[in-house]
C-alpha cells in the first residue's frame, strides 16, 4: 500500500501530466490508496505553518541565548597574594 502511494508519488514529481497524484494518500479503513481532495481530506496548513514558524522563534531565542552567554566571560581569578 504504501510502496504504490509512492510510485504515484514519484510519477507526479516526473511526469507533468500525472502531477493530480501529488494529493494521494492512504484510506486506512478500507487499505487503498485515494485522492485525499477528492474524498475530502485537507491538511491543515495553517496549523502546520504555525507550528513551523513557532519552532523557528524558539531555535532563534535559544541561539540568541547561547550568544548572550558567551559575550559575558567568567571574570578571571584574581591572584591569590594580590599581585
Amino acid at each position: 500500500m504504501t510502496a504504490q502511494l509512492c510510485t504515484l508519488h514519484v510519477a507526479a514529481q516526473k511526469y507533468e501530466e500525472k502531477n493530480s497524484y501529488a494529493r494521494y494518500g492512504l484510506e486506512l479503513l478500507d487499505g487503498k490508496v485515494q485522492d485525499n481532495v477528492a474524498a475530502g481530506v485537507l491538511e491543515p496548513t495553517l496549523s502546520k505553518l504555525k507550528a513551523i514558524k513557532f519552532a523557528t522563534e524558539a531555535a532563534i531565542s535559544i541561539l540568541r541565548i547561547d550568544d548572550l552567554i558567551r559575550l559575558n566571560p567568567d571574570p578571571e581569578p584574581e591572584a591569590p597574594h594580590g599581585h
